[in-house]
């Protein structure tokens, strides 16, 4: 994030790390902090695996994960990474033949988990076929399959476990001269998680994959991601994130914009800043925000939009959106453009006119950005 001298307490300085290649996307360094996420499809079954990861990508996902528990699934990775329009990470887990046929077949990215994977004879056969076939290298360390050593030393999962964990998983990556690696070391206690990430950020220069693992539904999941994964974020940790709900893929990967867009890290679509509604609104604040949220959801150019029932908070929020309307009339309402005030429109048209005025500003916008690239 670039300084802002005119408001400094807006910045974060991100940490600084090296920069690996997932496929096609930049990890770490000064590259945009990528959102990832993971396919719940039965992974053998092709079609349905890459139609999700379409979707996933359509809302704006720069990396997908795909699992491969078997021979069947390694086997139609192949086809699905030739399908796939982002970069595919291969989940291994358990069998690191798995993770070699992976690489076989294309993946950009292998996943493996240090409490799983077996010794350092099959980690070096890993590594081999990554370097062979161009692949960069996941250490994802998890508090809920530690190795055996580290719970006995520790007595339980620990930030410190969490961390040595991924330590001596990188002294074997580097031991064999690979260095195109990230690493993660997930927990679904926001506050191991947490402790372990800032400790691992003082340990390594390794690119960081952020995540709050299992942190369940879309509404308590999202509030835990956000709570663990923006402090973090925050603090300048973090260069790649996935957040973990049991939902559609496709909310993770919403979720994930949001958080990344709260802190200015990451900009996508629409801005929408809205009150809750109160007994003051001049229209339905809930209804219409849903509507436009569906509405305007095919817009990819990064601008604000705001929604605010009444004239209390309306008009000042409005002064800083690129487009903005406030009710408070006898059934209409106003409309502002670039923070200054248009024209009043009736609350039952108010949605179209609205969707109208964020496509006309985002094609503006658009055609701003053309202008200054080619100057």
């Amino acid at each position: 994030m670039s300084h802002n001298p005119i408001r400094p307490w807006r910045n974060i300085d991100r940490r600084k790390s090296r920069q690996i290649m997932v496929g096609s996307v930049p990890v770490g360094g000064d590259a945009p902090i990528s959102v990832q996420t993971m396919t719940n499809t039965d992974s053998s079954d092709v079609a349905a695996t890459v139609a999700q990861i379409q979707r996933a990508a359509e809302a704006g996902a720069d990396i997908v994960r795909v699992s491969t528990p078997d021979q069947a699934a390694t086997t139609a990775l192949k086809e699905i990474v030739r399908e796939s329009p982002v970069p595919i990470v291969a989940d291994i887990h358990f069998h690191y033949k798995r993770a070699i046929e992976a690489a076989e077949a294309g993946a950009a990215c292998l996943r493996i988990n240090p409490g799983n994977i077996g010794d350092e004879k099959r980690v070096a056969e890993v590594i081999r076929a990554a370097k062979d076939h161009g692949c960069s290298i996941r250490i994802g360390v998890n508090a809920g399959s530690l190795e055996k050593h580290l719970l006995e030393k520790y007595g339980e999962p620990c930030p410190a476990a969490l961390v040595e964990s991924g330590m001596d998983h990188i002294r074997i990556l580097q031991d064999h001269d690979f260095h195109e690696f990230k690493i993660s070391v997930k927990a679904s206690d926001v506050f191991m998680a947490a402790a372990a990430y800032q400790q691992l950020a003082d340990a390594t220069d390794a690119p960081i994959h952020l995540g709050i693992t299992e942190a369940g539904g879309l509404t308590s999941g999202t509030i835990k991601s956000a709570i663990g994964m923006g402090n973090l974020l925050w603090m300048g940790i973090g260069d790649t994130l996935r957040v973990s709900l049991s939902a559609d893929p496709v909310e993770e990967v919403k979720v994930g914009f949001e958080i990344l867009k709260s802190l200015g890290l990451r900009h996508r679509g629409v801005n929408i800043i809205s009150c809750p509604s109160c007994a003051r609104q001049g229209f339905d604040v809930i209804k219409t925000v849903e509507a436009l949220e569906q509405r305007l959801e095919h817009i990819k150019t990064p601008m604000s939009l705001s929604i605010i029932g009444c004239v209390v908070n309306g008009p000042g929020e409005a002064l800083m959106t690129d487009v903005g309307f406030t009710g408070g009339g006898a059934g209409s309402g106003m409309v502002y453009l670039a923070g200054k005030q248009s024209h009043k429109m009736s609350n039952d048209q108010m949605v179209d006119h609205i969707v109208e005025a964020v496509e006309k500003r985002a094609e503006e916008i658009e055609s701003e950005s053309a202008a200054q690239a080619a100057e």
